[in-house]
């Protein structure tokens, strides 16, 4: 038998995808050309992974087609592989976090979080009590404890981002996909998500795409930030192997580091020339 370890296909391939919107009508719109990219499976690591780029340049067309979405998917050209298979709809080894406050408001904080569970109860093999413990033990780490008989309306946006969150992450998903979760937050709360999610994501060690507008927060997230082209989107330019401290560090003491505002630095400027139509390094 060969010592050498078998490679492991990609945790996500996109290869050679265009999504064009209402296609040969006056309405005609290409929102994705051209777009190939292939994240390695690294045992025992995810790679996060913040997505900038000037508005209507597909960010969002991207995510929603990785998750399948009936809405977006299939791609108009292009295939989409996730460890080496076709993606065709939605699956729970994919779980997607939105901008918009996305609970059930007729469910409590702890009913959401269990929902996605009791749905695929019998596929997960779990029983009901190995659910309600999940559940518990999900509130805990997202700090909602005593908060679980409360419905959403009862919730600041911070509180209704930790029940999205811990319902996502109660799956499991190998694959996160978040769509400017911490948009509509103030910057204080938004902080404090950015490092929950720092946390959560060091012990799940899941694979995370994350769509942002904000370039501090894109370069704290981010194992890699990709910039994509003016509209149809592509990736433009590529920042790999931040060296940003994270896990057990408070944000704030990392974004006021000169080696962080120089990441910013260099990531704006580039930025900036893309927005203007100007090619970059």
């Amino acid at each position: 038998m060969s010592d050498q370890k078998q490679e492991l296909p990609p945790v996500v391939e996109f290869r050679e995808v265009s999504k064009v919107w209402n296609p040969g009508t006056p309405r005609e719109c290409k929102a994705l050309e051209h777009l190939s990219f292939s994240i390695p499976d690294l045992p025992g690591k995810g790679e996060f992974i913040t997505i900038l780029g000037p508005s209507g340049c597909g960010k969002s067309t991207a995510l929603n087609l990785l998750a399948g979405f009936q809405e977006v998917f299939p791609p108009t050209t292009g295939d989409i592989l996730v460890r080496g298979k076709l993606v065709t709809g939605p699956g729970i080894d994919r779980g997607m976090v939105f901008q918009k406050y996305s609970s059930f408001p007729h469910l409590t904080v702890f009913s959401n979080i269990s929902f996605g569970l009791h749905i695929n109860q019998k596929k997960l093999g779990i029983s009901r009590e190995e659910i309600d413990s999940q559940v518990e033990g999900w509130i805990g780490k997202v700090g909602l404890k005593g908060h679980e008989n409360k419905y959403p309306h009862q919730l600041s946006g911070g509180q209704q981002q930790r029940v999205a969150l811990a319902r996502t992450l109660a799956l499991k998903p190998k694959i996160i996909l978040m769509d400017e979760p911490f948009s509509a937050l103030d910057e204080p709360t938004r902080m404090d998500m950015q490092r929950l999610v720092v946390d959560l994501w060091d012990e799940i060690q899941a694979t995370v795409f994350l769509v942002t507008h904000s370039i501090i927060e894109a370069v704290y997230l981010g194992d890699r930030v990709w910039i994509f082209s003016q509209g149809p989107g592509k990736i433009a330019k590529e920042f790999m192997d931040i060296p940003i401290p994270r896990p057990g560090v408070h944000p704030l003491e990392t974004q006021q580091s000169p080696e962080f505002l120089d990441v910013v630095d260099r990531v704006a400027s580039d930025f900036q020339k893309i927005e203007e139509g100007q090619t970059v390094d």
